[in-house]
């Protein structure tokens, strides 16, 4: 069972949710840009949040299907088509044999990403499927899909066995994940951050600035971070900072003054003063940030932040449970969370 790339598309690669527990060794962790996303596709066919997905940046592949197959498409809206015909997102969708998957023009975000049931059976590296471009590791022989490529995928669930029994000629399900629980995905977004470790480095004029001003991010923005332009962001007077560690959505400045938000690709340790820290519910939001949008940041506290993580994560759990329970009670559309 697998798929074929007819077309690559702009940046298509297998990830996860990361290599986790590596960074010690200085292997940075990678995975999903938008890990929320990837976590809601994989429940949504039957597989384990963590399983391996295709991250799909802007214009997206062409793919064949050699079997029946489950998927779902999470994250940003790339106009996927099943044989030229419009599918929506966040539900499952049933691919017969030899269908051909495409996508359009973005329409909400720039990455999307799909899961197939049984999850594509690809090496584990130091306990991870992502693929780490730079180092050439994981995913797909640690690149970016080419045309040509067939991805084995693993056994099918038993919700894809379920609901294609239930299926009764439907393309895709009745219920879908309900958009109140989705990201907040939008054009020039406002993402809410706590003050970094540096913070008081800089001076009260350059701290009111950065929080009131917008940064555009620029073209040279990749998975290893978002380089921002915007006012010029200078420390109140030279100081030097031994390096140490850093996470996705660390907000550092190196000493032109543009700040850098580190992402998925991010290394394991930094130098620059860390102005801010992107609050974790928020980086799928920043995750679907373009080239040429910009951000604004809003102040919140730890707390504040950690409540609206445990939110996030009570929100998720209810939802894994909503979808069992629709495996388990056959056909039943009521479940939390779902539609």
């Amino acid at each position: 069972m697998s798929i074929q790339v007819i077309r690559p598309g702009l940046l298509t690669t297998v990830q996860d949710l990361g290599r986790l527990g590596q960074q010690k060794h200085g292997v940075i962790v990678s995975g999903a840009m938008d890990p929320f996303a990837l976590r809601i596709a994989n429940l949504l066919v039957g597989n384990d949040e963590r399983e391996a997905a295709l991250e799909i940046t802007l214009m997206g592949p062409t793919i064949r299907f050699q079997k029946d197959c489950v998927i779902a498409i999470c994250g940003g809206n790339l106009s996927p088509k099943i044989d030229g015909q419009p599918i929506p997102d966040w539900r499952p969708v049933w691919v017969k044999q030899g269908s051909l998957l495409q996508f359009g023009s973005p329409q909400t975000g720039c990455r999307a990403y799909l899961a197939v049931a049984g999850g594509f059976d690809v090496p584990v590296v130091m306990g991870s499927r992502s693929t780490y471009l730079r180092a050439g590791i994981g995913g797909f022989y640690g690149r970016a899909l080419r045309e040509g490529d067939v991805l084995p995928i693993g056994c099918r669930s038993m919700w894809e066995a379920a609901e294609w029994r239930e299926r009764e000629g439907r393309f895709f399900a009745g219920w879908f994940v309900d958009t109140r629980i989705r990201p907040k995905y939008g054009k020039n977004p406002t993402v809410r951050v706590m003050r970094g470790g540096e913070f008081d480095w800089f001076a009260k004029d350059i701290q009111q600035q950065f929080f009131a001003a917008s940064f555009q991010v620029t073209p040279q923005s990749d998975r290893m971070g978002y380089r921002l332009s915007g006012p010029q962001l200078a420390l109140s007077e030279p100081k030097e900072l031994i390096s140490e560690a850093v996470a996705a959505g660390t907000v550092q400045v190196p000493a032109e003054g543009n700040p850098i938000i580190l992402l998925a690709d991010r290394q394991t340790t930094g130098g620059y003063p860390k102005i801010a820290q992107v609050a974790t519910v928020d980086l799928p939001i920043l995750a679907q940030v373009t080239p040429g949008e910009r951000i604004r940041f809003e102040e919140i506290s730890l707390s504040q932040a950690q409540e609206l993580y445990r939110l996030r994560e009570r929100e998720i759990g209810i939802l894994r449970q909503g979808i069992k329970f629709r495996l388990d009670a056959r056909g039943e559309d009521r479940c939390t969370g779902l539609i």
